[in-house]
């Protein structure tokens, strides 16, 4: 009977551990205190900190030494149990920075939504992979859609936009699957019309796309057809739609904190002691790190707590100040190595199960890694999404620690059809 020898790729293990501690030492400097100074005080952030590592790395190893067949027969019910806990967070949850989407157990809180990334992953992943289902087929993108959508509502309900907006990235597995570009566009459309709508005026706006549509029908007058009109005119016709919902979707839908950090990110309102004070004190403490950065420990604004969450979302700025521009380069570029080698990793997969898996873990980690270190230099607005395997929080370091590791399985055995 053939017996599978288990390969784990240890290259992508060694990232996983670099990134991990680099994150520990840095919780450590930005919630440093003499009268807490010991590395293992269990009693502050990062000694609670080294718990989940420690836990982590067993889960880790559990993982590995799974038949990886498991996680493929069991991805529905995961995703099923998975949903019924952000159910259930609904009216459990504890509200924690305006969100309720934290368990209280009283020794720890449990946040479900970080769970629901790796649930919906396995979800999508069975899906696709199932025998006669082609991405180009409509039924195939409302169910992809459905399973999708359902955690993304869920996860809004509970005040967590943030996570929510993570479940955007899985169009990037379906795009790999054969789902059309036009997707992609008319996405990537939206949201310039939406950040247009909000800063020019929305008649101004019209008669621009009017004419860009006239520019596309008369450019190459002699081949258009019929149907070419009637396109661009129901195109016209959903852009305008589309902008003047824009207000009503910011004023009723956002959160008053939500809009203001949008209104900062676009230059509309400044608020230095409000909706932009995280931010411009992220930039403060980054722009003082220089070139070689402060050093270990010597963090004044770190230390000074300027910058609010500075453990979790933010804890980047502590980076940019301690460590300066060449360790906050490093730190980038172990992600980059790290989404470089996962897609790589996804491509050599002979099962189509574990490529589009892998494909979704790359994708859940670009568009966390891309959000946060986006909204700590005022590039994106603030969502407050945790720095994968790096900022402080248990929930997020084992959801992130079990989406990586069942992908790391599934490559140990790439020579299996699952």
């Amino acid at each position: 009977m053939y017996q599978e020898k288990i390969k784990l790729d240890w290259v992508t293990i060694g990232l996983w551990l670099a990134i991990m501690l680099f994150g520990w030492v840095n919780i450590y400097a930005a919630g440093y205190n003499a009268d807490h100074s010991v590395l293992f005080d269990f009693s502050v952030q990062h000694g609670k900190q080294f718990i989940w590592i420690a836990v982590a790395l067993i889960l880790a190893v559990i993982i590995a030494s799974t038949e990886p067949r498991v996680f493929s027969n069991t991805a529905y019910p995961i995703y099923g149990i998975v949903m019924g806990l952000l159910v259930l967070t609904l009216f459990l949850a504890v509200t924690v920075n305006g969100g309720k989407s934290w368990i209280d157990f009283g020794f720890f809180r449990f946040q479900p939504s970080e769970f629901a990334k790796f649930a919906t992953a396995l979800a999508i992943a069975k899906y696709l992979s199932t025998i006669g289902i082609d991405m180009r087929d409509m039924r195939t993108k409302i169910v992809a859609a459905i399973l999708i959508a359902v955690p993304a509502a869920l996860i809004l309900l509970q005040h967590d936009t943030g996570s929510a907006l993570v479940f955007v990235g899985f169009i990037f597995p379906l795009y790999r699957e054969g789902l059309s570009g036009n997707f992609l566009i008319i996405g990537v459309a939206a949201i310039a019309l939406f950040v247009l709508a909000l800063l020019v005026n929305k008649y101004v706006l019209l008669a621009i796309l009017f004419g860009a549509g006239l520019f596309y029908l008369f450019l190459w007058l002699n081949k258009r057809s019929m149907r070419d009109y009637w396109r661009v005119a129901a195109v016209f016709a959903c852009c305008a739609m589309f902008i003047f919902s824009v207000d009503f979707v910011f004023n009723n839908v956002l959160e008053p904190h939500q809009r203001g950090r949008i209104d900062v990110l676009l230059g509309k309102t400044e608020d230095l002691q409000g909706s932009g004070y995280n931010v411009n004190q992220s930039k403060i403490a980054i722009g003082s790190g220089g070139i070689i950065g402060k050093g270990f420990l010597k963090g004044t604004l770190t230390k000074a707590d300027f910058v609010p969450e500075q453990e979790t979302d933010f804890i980047f700025c502590t980076v940019g100040e301690e460590w300066g521009f060449f360790g906050s380069a490093i730190l980038v570029t172990l992600y980059v190595v790290l989404l470089i080698r996962l897609i790589n990793m996804a491509e050599r997969q002979r099962s189509p199960f574990a490529r589009i898996y892998g494909y979704s873990v790359a994708s859940i980690l670009f568009i966390h890694l891309f959000v946060n270190v986006g909204m700590v230099l005022g590039l994106v607005p603030v969502i407050g999404i945790p720095l994968p395997f790096f900022s402080y929080g248990g929930s997020s370091l084992l959801a992130f620690t079990i989406l990586l590791f069942i992908f790391i399985r599934q490559d140990a055995a790439k020579n299996q059809l699952l």
